[in-house]
């Protein structure tokens, strides 16, 4: 079987060549670390724990007591444009429009011992170094860079659990390796709540660090091994002047002293080195205990052979990647490999070899029989990054519902996760959308535990009136305007995550609930203003807010959106929305106006997410509200036009270059589109088995299922020009109608597009 383990060199962007270790370099892992994308490169395996990667500043959260715009630039702790790397931290989230993470920075230095980073403008102020893309390799599971200032050359892999460093040193007897414990993402000064350190001998530290941001509190263990003995340490605590300050202070604890406390700790271990020596570190976490660490890097890394470890996640990312084979051109190659890699980046694992994890309650729990996740970024990953994992990892996708289930039962409030991490709900973004992950999973046959009780948790989230409007929602069918900012949005999503529990309890045969929550799932009409033929924020007395703008995203009612994208949000019943708004022709005109308009940038300026790449006419393709839009043809007599929408998103919005998302790639959402639409087919409204047909871009795509059976996708006639389709056929059977079913993709079989530069107007 022909490896898709994707291998990129950042020279001038190019592809390796072919024959390069046997691998076919598809995948770009620096597509997106620039301008909205938010994705990082470095060492990982799929959906690890650790996330190894370079930070390349250390901007603040907050600046003058407000927030710090240019800090959004560093979601993922890496800019593609800097010139100067800070070191290597081991967790990240993966294209995300706010962040965290960022634990323990790693940092190799030689000559005077410096333990602060410095400025980007004159990196030797400090321990950061320049660097230069020349001299940077990303490969799945091992990233590579020249640290120019010290002349040392950085190497790192993963496992699961465990970060992997190899520094090759020049001759010096002041080498070092700083340990960061104050370094974070969206960092600011009394983010780090406490950090404990202990030195157990010349090779071996352990500690933790508890940290309140986006997660409000979240702790996470290690267990930090040297290759080689440190000849010295010391460290140097930042902490602000306190009254009490103990009897510790009987110690000089800034030197070769084993037990460290406080809040903002810098430390540095010492070492003597040959030219070309490599010292080696391996740094294991836990949710748990520090003795969880340890034995998480005892089971997974417990040698020090790093092309061991290295070869060991690469053959893990192969096997995950050999489940769709394309062919396709090359930037197409590129740009699906990429995708996929992205797509199994997270949800993270989160849980220790022995199956023991930290549960939103802050208790430990033993996961029995499936592996606790956590970075659920559901919001964005219900559309399609979950439907995805339903078709290519059922598996995983069960133990995510599995995991998203425990999160219900260990909430004081009785919800299931919104967006969640880490041991913590952050409550980001609005909508329950966990709803419709779990109705996807059970209805297509994917989650095997207890559908009943995921029904159940499913209505108490729907029920629970203090949040976000959701008591008034119930009362009045709308989420009133003065109670809340995104009143319209919530409504609209509220609407549809109610359809999705009717879908469900359809499927487990309850029908006084399907009954109760159809009629909810019909409450996008009563935001829908008739007279303007738009969603529009609704007043508490029912009357329609006055001062209101169509194509404003802020202060409109509605969320990371306008009117003009939110008010084809009804992806549940597009036939009924297309009445609303005068009939498939008139509807389609609709849509037409959408993609063809100019939307100037003052009607955006105000919301972070939303940038002019990200944005074809007055779609919003770079934020997710929309990315079901382009195939709403399909319900009208021109879907033709679907196929022409999806063609240009795909050739305008997905580049293999460093800038190549227009926007947020939201924890694989951008990336799922793509892929799905790449292959001809999308889920429209996850909870149902229905995917509506598109326009393919790939010339042939095998997808090798879990239950062994294979489907296979063919494109004939395939072609730039060739956008339109003629005829598709199921196993040699024509469908008539734009749709094919997830029960069809299981039993295998062939779907074969037949593609014309011509529509077929019929």
């Amino acid at each position: 079987m022909m490896k898709l383990l994707f291998t990129i060199l950042f020279q001038s962007l190019f592809l390796l060549s072919y024959a390069q270790q046997n691998l076919v370099p598809y995948v770009h892992p620096l597509i997106g670390t620039e301008k909205m994308g938010h994705t990082y490169p470095g060492a990982t395996v799929p959906f690890g724990s650790v996330q190894l990667s370079p930070d390349t500043d250390t901007l603040s959260y907050e600046l003058n007591g407000k927030y710090n715009g240019e800090v959004y630039k560093y979601c993922a702790g890496y800019k593609y444009e800097d010139k100067t790397i800070v070191g290597f931290s081991h967790t990240h989230f993966s294209g995300t429009g706010h962040s965290d993470l960022g634990d323990f920075l790693i940092m190799p230095t030689q000559g005077a011992l410096q333990l602060n980073p410095g400025v980007s403008s004159n990196p030797k102020t400090g321990y950061r170094s320049a660097f230069s893309h020349t001299n940077e390799v990303a490969e799945a599971g091992y990233y590579k860079v020249k640290l120019d200032d010290d002349g040392i050359l950085a190497e790192m892999t993963a496992s699961n659990r465990v970060g992997f460093h190899q520094y090759t040193f020049p001759k010096s007897d002041q080498s070092h390796i700083i340990l960061d414990l104050t370094h974070g993402i969206y960092n600011y000064d009394d983010k780090v709540v406490w950090t404990f350190v202990r030195v157990v001998n010349d090779t071996l530290i352990t500690g933790f660090r508890q940290t309140n941001g986006w997660a409000r509190t979240r702790t996470v263990y290690f267990a930090l091994s040297f290759s080689k003995p440190f000849k010295a340490y010391g460290q140097k605590n930042l902490d602000k002047a306190q009254v009490y300050r103990g009897f510790w202070r009987k110690f000089d604890q800034t030197k070769n002293f084993p037990e460290i406390a406080g809040k903002r700790i810098r430390m540095y271990f010492d070492f003597d080195t040959e030219a070309g020596e490599k010292v080696k570190l391996k740094m294991a976490l836990s949710p748990v205990s520090q003795e969880n660490a340890l034995a998480n890097m005892q089971a997974e890394v417990p040698h020090w052979d790093f092309d061991q470890t290295k070869a060991k996640a690469q053959a893990d990312w192969n096997r995950e990647l050999n489940k769709i084979q394309i062919d396709a051109s090359e930037n197409n190659k590129v740009n699906f490999y990429t995708a996929l890699y992205h797509s199994f980046i997270n949800p993270t694992t989160y849980m220790d070899v022995n199956g023991q994890y930290k549960g939103l309650d802050q208790n430990v729990h033993s996961a029995t029989g499936f592996t606790n996740y956590t970075t659920f970024s559901l919001w964005d990953t219900y559309r399609a990054l979950h439907p995805f994992f339903n078709l290519i990892q059922p598996g995983r996708n069960n133990d995510m519902v599995q995991s998203m289930l425990n999160h219900y039962d260990q909430s004081t409030l009785k919800m299931l996760p919104v967006w969640s991490h880490y041991a913590n709900e952050n409550w980001c973004m609005s909508g329950y959308h966990s709803v419709s992950v779990l109705a996807d999973a059970v209805i297509k046959g994917v989650f095997k535990g207890d559908a009943q009780k995921a029904l159940d948790a499913c209505i108490a989230t729907s029920n629970h009136r203090p949040y976000e409007g959701i008591g008034a929602y119930i009362d009045k069918g709308y989420v009133p305007s003065a109670s809340n900012g995104t009143s319209v949005s919530n409504t609209l999503e509220y609407a549809y995550d109610d359809w999705c529990i009717a879908q469900l309890a359809k499927k487990l045969n309850r029908p006084d609930v399907y009954d109760t929550y159809l009629k909810r799932s019909q409450n996008w009409q009563n935001v829908f203003d008739k007279s303007i033929g738009f969603m529009r924020p609704r007043l508490a007395d029912g009357s329609f807010k006055k001062e209101f703008d169509v194509y404003k995203t802020d202060g409109q009612g509605f969320i990371e959106g306008n009117s003009w994208n939110f008010s084809f949000f009804v992806p549940q019943d597009p036939a009924a929305l297309i009445q609303y708004m005068g009939g498939p022709k008139a509807f389609a005109a609709r849509l037409d106006t959408l993609f063809s308009m100019h939307l100037p940038d003052e009607f955006f300026a105000e919301t972070e997410d939303i940038t002019r790449e990200g944005i074809i006419g007055g779609y919003i393709h770079g934020n997710e509200p929309a990315h079901h839009i382009a195939y709403l043809y399909n319900w009208t007599s021109q879907p033709w036009k679907t196929q022409e929408r999806v063609r240009m998103i795909l050739n305008m919005q997905y580049k293999p270059t460093a800038d190549g998302l227009g926007g947020n790639d939201d924890c694989g959402q951008m990336s799922a589109w793509y892929m799905f639409s790449s292959m001809g087919f999308y889920p429209v409204a996850p909870g149902s088995e229905d995917y509506s047909l598109g326009s393919p871009s790939v010339k042939n795509a095998r997808l090798t299922l879990e239950n062994g059976k294979t489907f296979t996708i063919e494109a004939i006639n395939q072609g730039d020009k060739n956008m339109y389709v003629q005829k598709v056929l199921l196993n040699g059977k024509i469908l008539t109608q734009p749709v094919i079913t997830h029960s069809d993709i299981l039993k295998g079989g062939t779907l074969t597009f037949y593609m014309s530069a011509k529509p077929t107007k019929k």
